[in-house]
């Protein structure tokens, strides 16, 4: 279905049932995508049409509510087909940890609904409104903290997406490049394209372009030579999960990105929610990395661009050392190494 009007917001809840931008059709159309049933958002997850990782966890939680379809039902019920949504929704993308913990939080949402005797799918509503609330608010706050850390006339770089369409908030990377511009730190953006899907090229650009943000959009490989001409003053991306020990699991390219930026002298800063933080995970080497299609890789648009048989292998994330990091910007504070402590002190353990 078509919106009624243009939005940067990618996930909207109304009269019972999930609105996804469809991110796969922009920048050429904005495409709403009517979601009623968790397949149908379970669907979306894995196939992209709604990506980055609170915007994932956000979607399945409205997911949870579209379990129960109004009737009435016994509490057993309700309990098995929830449950059931949650297994379907979890196993749609691993690495990113704001999934499983939006889906932990519906389930402790339905437990205290049966208890109280409440109904179930109001109940499940009200807790993925509440997510999407304090998604507004930490965006917010990781966007006003990590903009102080930008000088007049800074030019980032940054890969992949992490604005509104990743968050349904203001962003987390994207959100601080979209603060320091209002604050007049920001002088342009570089964006890396991002292969194989171009989520930079396809996707940044057109949040940048909406929010009137000077930005170039440049081939991933090119990344290493703006840098030894002096030309990328920091780098600012999201994260999909962040371990125990500060390793960044994000959008596969990041890791080169960030040993570049190291031989270069320049701070590499990791945007990340609380949410995204999973003290549970003792290190890089321990997070799940997705792999995808490898048509992926081997095609693009429907047509092949290599020889027909061609072997691929399309990892969709990669894990920067913690060492590699200069800052980890969270709704709570900008963290800094011993990122251990750091990370346990904000996520209270």
């Amino acid at each position: 279905m078509t919106s009624p009007a243009v939005q940067t917001i990618p996930l909207r809840f109304i009269g019972g049932a999930l609105l996804v931008l469809d991110q796969r059709a922009l920048p050429h159309e904005e495409r709403w995508l009517r979601c009623e049933h968790p397949e149908q958002v379970a669907d979306a997850i894995r196939s992209l049409a709604v990506r980055g990782a609170p915007a994932i966890g956000l979607a399945a939680a409205y997911g949870l509510a579209l379990a129960i379809d109004g009737g009435e039902r016994c509490a057993s019920e309700a309990r098995i087909r929830v449950e059931r949504a949650a297994h379907l929704l979890g196993a749609t993308r691993p690495t990113a940890v704001d999934l499983s913990r939006a889906l932990q939080r519906g389930l402790a949402a339905l437990e205290t609904a049966q208890s109280r005797g409440e109904d179930v799918a109001t109940a499940l509503t009200l807790s993925a409104e509440e997510l999407a609330r304090e998604r507004l608010e930490a965006d917010a706050r990781m966007a006003r903290l990590g903009a102080e850390r930008f000088a007049p006339g800074d030019r980032a770089m940054t890969h992949c997406n992490s604005g509104p369409l990743a968050t349904a908030g203001r962003g987390t990377g994207g959100g601080i490049l979209d603060a320091a511009w209002e604050a007049g730190r920001l002088a342009s953006v570089w964006v890396c394209e991002t292969r194989p899907l171009l989520q930079g090229a396809r996707l940044t650009s057109w949040e940048l372009d909406r929010a009137g943000i000077a930005h170039v959009l440049v081939t991933d490989s090119s990344a290493g030579a703006l840098m030894a001409r002096g030309l990328v003053d920091r780098v600012v991306v999201g994260a999909d999960r962040v371990a125990a020990n500060g390793d960044v699991a994000n959008k596969v390219g990041t890791y080169p990105l960030a040993v570049l930026a190291d031989r270069h002298g320049i701070p590499f800063m990791v945007a990340a929610p609380v949410s995204t933080l999973d003290p549970g995970t003792p290190d890089g080497a321990s997070i799940p990395i997705e792999e995808r299609d490898p048509a992926e890789v081997t095609e693009a648009d429907g047509r092949a661009v290599a020889p027909l048989g061609t072997e691929a292998l399309n990892m969709a994330f990669d894990v920067t050392p913690a060492e590699l990091i200069a800052t980890i910007v969270t709704e709570r504070g900008a963290l800094e190494a011993p990122y251990g402590d750091a990370i346990a002190g904000v996520c209270g353990l």
